[in-house]
């Protein structure tokens, strides 16, 4: 027999989001802070010649640079004041998230709860600060160093274009991080993810245009376009069908009695997502890599030969990139499952209320198990996680296929979306569980 809940979100329709006010005004709220962000992404730096980057850029396009564009949602390509998009947020939780586990200091403080939460996110605003702003200087210095055909990329090079740049990037990145942040407290949704996913979604129309351009004019052929397409709707029916997959472990609750009256005696179940990490890997994995690349990159411009093999090893769809890349994502699911999900604790919540696995017993022998079974499952996601990631990525290299249609911009657009609809569903169902709240009492009233 379905739940309450299922037999309520089956009954939401139109009429129920009309009516659910505090929603709507959450919606609204994240679409004009995603609108501030676009409108954001073509307000350029100062001191930047637009033609000479735009020529730059449409050389590398295929490439690392273009990559990175695509999660900046073309704002590197343009070099506006959101170049970095939160690229550094990111980089900067990962670097907290591990620190956490060598650090008894910043361990005690992520087990203290809301204070504690609140002192490692301002640790985390810190670090964005600082690592914003060493990938800016790196990138004004880099800039300097770039030419095109008609003349340098920047104006009018030296110290004052240096400051400004870095001044004004990791200004936008920590006026993203606020929208982001503003997002997930009044809005809907993850803010950081939204934000990647606005970026990426935005440049898709163009994509798709530019792909059918290709096939219009012989580049690519009618068969290639029709298996591409097939492989983008293979890949997001093969994306939703694991995200949705879990393993159900069994709880059993023993009866108990109180009073003249028995409780207890049902079993539950324990929900163990095939995913855990969901699709954190792969945002933390093309973090780390894009930017070290990038500055390398932009400094192998005119640099030492050595430099030039190394952006060259770590080129888009280069055995280097798909290794590291492969490598970062395995070891980021593993690493964020265990951050998410600690056996031990969950075994000593079960055995705390009376619940048991059937056939395991209470305290450690259930941590060793849940840790078995999530091990294996974790070793199916990330296998999963780098197949999507990583397939598509050796397709575009050997096609020349517009990224935007890479594993991992499907995976991300999927995943938010996904989570998206669901923070919607939820909001919906509380409201109906609040209408008939009020409409029992007004009937109580009555009688």
């Amino acid at each position: 027999m379905p739940s309450a809940a299922e037999q309520i979100a089956a009954n939401i329709n139109l009429g129920a989001f009309a009516k659910a006010t505090e929603l709507k005004k959450r919606i609204w709220f994240t679409l004009g802070i995603l609108l501030v962000y676009r409108l954001g992404t073509y307000i350029p730096v100062p001191g930047i010649d637009p033609q000479v980057l735009a020529e730059i850029f449409q050389q590398q396009q295929g490439g690392i640079l273009g990559m990175f564009d695509m999660f900046a949602g073309g704002a590197l390509g343009r070099m506006t004041i959101f170049a970095l998009n939160v690229l550094p947020y990111i980089s900067s939780s990962i670097i907290i998230q591990l620190m956490t586990t060598v650090s008894p200091h910043l361990e005690a403080l992520k087990k203290e709860g809301e204070q504690g939460r609140k002192k490692l996110n301002q640790y985390t605003r810190y670090g964005t600060v600082l690592l914003a702003a060493m990938q800016s200087y790196g990138i004004a210095v880099g800039l300097e160093s770039m030419s095109g055909s008609t003349g340098a990329a920047v104006v009018e090079a030296g110290l004052f274009f240096r400051v400004s740049t870095v001044i004004t990037l990791t200004g936008g990145t920590m006026f993203l991080m606020w929208l982001g942040e503003q997002v997930t407290a009044r809005g809907i949704g993850n803010g950081i993810s939204l934000i990647i996913f606005a970026g990426i979604v935005a440049n898709l129309p163009s994509s798709i245009a530019g792909t059918l351009e290709l096939g219009r004019t012989g580049a690519l052929s009618p068969l290639l376009i029709i298996a591409l397409i097939a492989l983008v709707f293979a890949t997001i029916a093969v994306i939703v069908f694991l995200e949705r997959a879990q393993r159900r472990l069994v709880v059993q609750y023993p009866k108990r009695q109180v009073g003249s009256r028995m409780f207890g005696g049902e079993s539950s179940h324990l929900p163990l997502k095939l995913n855990t990490s969901g699709v954190i890997p792969p945002i933390f994995a093309s973090s780390l890599l894009l930017l070290p690349v990038t500055v390398a990159s932009f400094s192998a411009q005119g640099g030492p030969s050595w430099l030039i093999d190394i952006t060259a090893f770590l080129g888009r769809g280069q055995i280097g990139y798909l290794l590291i890349y492969a490598a970062l994502i395995i070891f980021f699911a593993f690493f964020y499952t265990a951050v998410v999900f600690n056996p031990a604790d969950t075994a000593d919540n079960l055995k705390k209320y009376g619940g048991f696995i059937p056939g395991i017993r209470p305290g450690a022998n259930t941590a060793e198990y849940l840790d078995y079974v999530l091990t294996r499952l974790t070793v199916v996601g990330a296998a999963y996680l780098t197949i999507v990631c990583l397939l598509p990525e050796i397709l575009i290299s050997q096609y020349s296929v517009p990224f935007y249609f890479g594993g991992t911009s499907l995976l991300i657009v999927v995943n938010v979306t996904m989570d998206t609809i669901a923070q919607i569903q939820s909001h919906l169902i509380a409201h109906q569980y609040e209408g008939l709240i009020k409409k029992s009492k007004l009937r109580g009233r009555n009688k």
